[in-house]
């Protein structure tokens, strides 16, 4: 079955299955993969959004990318592994695998949504991208999704590598906390600003109840990442 599109700037699910030479057979798993809980507000018609699918692709991406690291990097130890593992899963990063196949262009949004500029929104672009590795996996098993996936790993493995992507600054202040027999770092969120598609957070990292720096990004995580470094730099320690 077919379906309408949203308007004039949405690629259908065929369209995008056929351009991205996905194969899915079931298309109607597809389109529930691109339909954000928004568009289900306005299209009675639409049975399920994509929140499921999404917890399944985020959990087959922790295994994929666990599995393709372990066989890629055979001398690589096991911190190493998890903190490349991170880096490949994380929010910004498969924003951008998303930015890459322009997967904004066929996300089922509401109109206010799309007006807000959710297609272009990092948050919304990950969890889509997830949603679309969960309905790859349920209609190809692993093997499709290790097919789907291997490019973009393939691509910024090697940059991670080289630009040190995947030293985190939360864990490297959390250890010079430990070191100093301080508890964990807190992170506190102290205010937002900006409309909903262009969100700027600023957090605050707390080092034995005291305010050690302030980070901003345009989400909490990018903000705490940034927090922590800040941190780091306070300290006259360098990620690299």
């Amino acid at each position: 079955m077919k379906e309408t599109r949203q308007n004039s700037e949405t690629e259908s699910p065929e369209e995008f299955n056929q351009r991205l030479k996905l194969n899915i057979s079931d298309i109607l798993l597809l389109s529930r993969a691109l339909t954000h809980r928004s568009y289900l507000n306005e299209h009675p018609d639409a049975v399920e959004d994509n929140e499921r699918l999404e917890f399944l692709g985020d959990a087959v991406l922790d295994f994929i990318v666990g599995a393709w690291l372990y066989n890629r990097y055979p001398d690589m130890l096991e911190g190493e592994l998890t903190r490349m593992r991170s880096a490949l899963v994380h929010t910004e990063q498969l924003a951008e695998f998303a930015v890459q196949i322009d997967l904004g262009k066929a996300m089922r949004l509401g109109r206010g949504e799309t007006q807000a500029g959710g297609k272009e929104r990092p948050a919304l672009l990950c969890d889509t991208f997830e949603a679309v590795v969960g309905a790859i996996y349920l209609n190809q098993n692993i093997e499709g999704v290790l097919t789907f996936i291997s490019p973009f790993l393939i691509n910024s493995a090697e940059d991670i590598i080289i630009n040190h992507k995947d030293e985190d600054p939360k864990s490297k202040l959390q250890e010079w906390a430990q070191g100093k027999g301080y508890p964990t770092p807190q992170y506190i969120t102290c205010s937002s600003s900006g409309p909903d598609h262009s969100k700027i957070f600023e957090v605050d990292v707390y080092v034995n109840g005291i305010v050690m720096a302030r980070g901003n990004g345009h989400s909490k995580q990018a903000a705490t990442k940034s927090a922590a470094t800040a941190a780091l730099i306070s300290l006259g320690m360098n990620l690299k």
